[in-house]
């Protein structure tokens, strides 16, 4: 397992969240890509042995297709923890992949409560008049204390998330979020400097943030979000390849990589436990 920085160490640390498989890779794409409750529960423990501090799953149907459904959820979510325990977060997606609509997703959660979602915001508020719901399931899951993470695809969106709550629709005053640099198209290749709009001076600064990148700079991006004081989500649901360019083996490679360039910075691993510390601590 990685080192991870002490309490008191006094070293900034990094949570490293793996996304093993999303919504459309399969095994055509890489061998490795997890896709039954049992792959992923392994491919879970090697993450953490690797630094990760949370995995961020999607389940699939039969014949690899997309799918929310709170039994393959509940079924993922079980062998994951049978693996792992609670060595790491395990946060449920509800993106929709145009399959689902918002109450749809809103049901799946309500259905496996699980401990932590992640959610789009331009999937759940396609208009304002989707604003009201999206408010009411924010408050559900707040009484529920199920950890949301706001998927941010734009700047434009974090102001609107931002309007938001300033006008009492995000019952807390300062949500995590995730900040996503790039789109999910054939080729994309992300670079450190997609990040820069989104912690521009006019921009909110959320005290807790992640972002994820596409392609063979995953870790250089990740690198820059970590020094920027933010987190970091690695894995082949964005990403198969090492930093030179070479295919990775598996995710744990990648969750590797940049935990290793993190340490290069003088930085430490947050685990799970320090994970969900922060986020109790703006959740309430």
């Amino acid at each position: 397992m990685k080192n991870r920085a002490p309490a008191d160490s006094g070293r900034p640390t990094v949570a490293i969240g793996v996304a093993p498989n999303g919504g459309r890779k399969v095994k055509t794409d890489h061998p490795k890509v997890p896709l039954t409750p049992r792959e992923l529960a392994e491919t879970a423990a090697a993450c953490r042995d690797a630094g990760a501090a949370m995995i961020h799953l999607h389940v699939r149907t039969a014949e690899g297709g997309h799918l929310l459904d709170a039994a393959a959820f509940s079924a993922a979510i079980g062998a994951v923890t049978a693996a792992v325990g609670d060595s790491l977060v395990i946060q449920m997606t509800t993106e929709s992949l145009g399959l689902y609509a918002p109450a749809e997703q809103m049901a799946v959660v309500k259905a496996v409560r699980p401990e932590a979602i992640s959610l789009s915001l331009r999937e759940f508020v396609p208009t304002p008049a989707d604003e009201a719901p999206f408010a009411a399931f924010l408050a559900w899951l707040k009484r529920e204390s199920v950890m949301p993470q706001i998927i941010l695809y734009s700047p434009e969106e974090h102001t609107r998330l931002d309007e938001m709550r300033r006008h009492g629709l995000i019952p807390w005053e300062d949500p995590p979020v995730l900040f996503v640099l790039g789109r999910y198209t054939v080729g994309q290749t992300s670079t450190p400097a997609d990040l820069l709009p989104f912690l521009a001076a006019e921009m909110p600064r959320p005290a807790h943030w992640m972002t994820c990148a596409f392609g063979r700079f995953e870790a250089a991006c990740a690198t820059a979000a970590a020094l920027l004081g933010g987190h970091a989500r690695i894995g082949f649901e964005n990403n198969l390849a090492l930093p030179d360019g070479t295919t990775a083996p598996d995710n744990a490679a990648l969750v590797s990589a940049a935990a290793t360039a993190f340490s290069a910075c003088g930085l430490g691993l947050a685990d799970a436990a320090a994970l969900r510390a922060d986020w109790h601590r703006l959740l309430g």
